[in-house]
């Protein structure tokens, strides 16, 4: 297969874990309608609670989660390959993962990944976050082999890690993924200049579905779902913050002669880093 029809689906996820899993199967439908081959959901689609003791008592384990299910079942029904970004999974006594998961198009579960990097963090304005306090981080990176292309899996705030996604590609990755909810203070900031960037380091197509606007717990998120070549180019981006799909039409074959023109995967060397200090740092 060459050329492949993608979507990202953007939402505003809410506390209700029914509601949430409605609008993800009308997005994933309208995205299948229009000829999705590959659907990628935003973090946290099946929920978005801040307050930890509420949603330990909104969330189940991944063998009981509905949205888990329902997303099975759409690949199965649609033959689509279904990306859920992530969602809240019990996983042992009052432990968290954030977990994505990939099924495909005959509705089997290839992978799941647990988040890495826990976004602990105290941005301007007052706001603060400690994913640490509710969320077990994960530990294993991920590159599925879909059959249309090899996917890297991640989610949200380790786009600020190149190492994870430079590991992905020297592993094959010729599709990076970021499902996120990132903040309307970072994403402002810095949402589309990580995107283009972890896309053109690496030579390899970029897809983020986002969450976006304020949603129930309080939070307010970017948007801006996007998709990138990659050369760096920006296919698709999500006009704002409303629930919606975007799509774009990839072709693996673009990551093998873009890695032959930019060889930096096959150029990187191995270095010391030295540490010297002036006089003046001295006295």
């Amino acid at each position: 297969m060459s050329r492949v029809r993608v979507a990202a689906l953007q939402m505003r996820s809410g506390k209700s874990v029914h509601a949430n899993i409605e609008n993800f199967e009308a997005l994933v439908r309208e995205a299948a309608d229009a000829g999705a081959f590959y659907v990628q959901s935003p973090e946290m689609t099946g929920i978005l609670v801040r307050e930890r003791e509420e949603l330990i008592n909104r969330i189940s384990s991944q063998d009981e989660c509905p949205l888990v299910k329902k997303a099975s079942e759409l690949a199965a029904e649609l033959g689509i390959a279904v990306h859920v970004g992530s969602t809240a999974i019990i996983v042992g006594g009052r432990k968290v993962a954030n977990r994505g998961f990939l099924f495909g198009r005959g509705g089997e579960l290839v992978a799941t990944y647990d988040k890495i990097h826990m976004f602990d963090v105290d941005l301007d304005n007052g706001e603060s976050w400690r994913e640490s306090a509710t969320y077990r981080p994960g530990e294993v990176s991920v590159v599925a082999d879909m059959g249309f292309a090899r996917i890297g899996m991640a989610v949200c705030y380790d786009l600020r890690f190149p190492d994870l996604f430079r590991a992905q590609a020297l592993g094959g990755a010729e599709v990076l993924t970021v499902p996120a909810a990132f903040t309307r203070q970072t994403g402002e900031a810095h949402w589309q200049v990580l995107t283009r960037a972890r896309a053109i380091e690496n030579g390899a197509f970029l897809i983020a579905a986002a969450q976006g606007g304020r949603h129930e717990d309080g939070r307010e998120t970017y948007g801006h779902s996007i998709i990138v070549d990659p050369w760096g180019r920006v296919l698709a981006e999500a006009d704002g913050d409303e629930p919606g799909v975007i799509m774009a039409e990839i072709d693996p074959a673009l990551v093998s002669s873009t890695r032959k023109k930019v060889p930096n995967l096959k150029n990187a060397r191995d270095f010391e880093l030295r540490e010297v200090q002036s006089r003046e740092a001295v006295e």
